[in-house]
């Protein structure tokens, strides 16, 4: 295989479906041979078994962190080229075919894209959506529901850092573009087709919760805290009637 798609998933039963087929229609549409593997996170629900079904390639990390199950999934490719992929998010063949052509000139060592939601929302965290794509193309940092890479790049920046709760695309981004900037390359944020994320955390979750969290992640050391970053990783306070779910 060329390329790898890696999604890890931590109770995504309602999402991994319509996210695998996305991801099966846009592999389709290159003219060049990739995989999709699903990393169970620890799931207790089927979202393995649903993954299979899919045709996906299912590994499992059984300790429940983000950075952790995205390394696993990378350690289980066999790829040149990897693409971390959200378990509720929507690739299309346009972005994949132009994040592939990216890595393909050998100018570019990796990067991210631009955002989209699936629907509209209010005006806080539409400005917040804004703000953040308008940031990451300035800064060259990724966001973590699409990323792509050079296989030999990601092991020789040591992988997504697993003392991180949250953010760790950001320092990967940062150990990235260092990289880059030391080999004569770029970390490229494609603005081409942004990628579509799903909206739920704003249905599961108050504007006050997530002012809370980000004022808790702006304090030096949160992020290597899994209690601090406690909006990835309890789904407690989801808010009554919604489903849990996934990273």
């Amino acid at each position: 295989m060329t390329f790898s798609i890696v999604i890890p998933a931590w109770n995504e039963s309602d999402s991994i479906e319509a996210t695998l087929e996305a991801a099966k229609t846009a592999v389709a549409g290159q003219a060049i041979d990739g995989d999709i593997i699903v990393v169970d996170n620890n799931s207790t629900d089927n979202t393995a078994e649903l993954a299979i079904k899919a045709g996906a390639r299912v590994v499992f990390e059984p300790i429940n962190q983000i950075a952790r199950a995205r390394n696993a999934g990378a350690s289980a490719s066999e790829a040149k080229w990897l693409v971390f992929l959200d378990a509720d998010t929507t690739l299309t063949a346009e972005l994949l075919a132009a994040a592939l052509k990216e890595l393909s000139s050998g100018d570019v060592i990796g990067g991210g894209s631009t955002v989209a939601l699936d629907r509209e929302v209010s005006v806080l965290p539409n400005l917040t959506l804004r703000f953040w794509n308008w940031w990451s193309v300035k800064s060259s940092t990724a966001a973590g529901c699409f990323i792509y890479c050079t296989k030999e790049a990601f092991e020789a920046v040591g992988g997504f850092d697993e003392k991180y709760y949250a953010a760790e695309e950001l320092h990967l981004s940062k150990r990235m573009r260092k990289l880059a900037n030391k080999r004569n390359q770029r970390f490229v944020i494609l603005t081409i087709a942004p990628i579509v994320s799903s909206a739920r955390k704003v249905d599961w979750y108050s504007p006050w919760q997530f002012f809370k969290q980000v004022i808790l992640l702006l304090l030096p050391g949160t992020t290597r805290s899994r209690v601090m970053c406690y909006l990835w990783y309890d789904r407690s306070t989801v808010r009554k009637g919604d489903d849990t779910g996934g990273d």
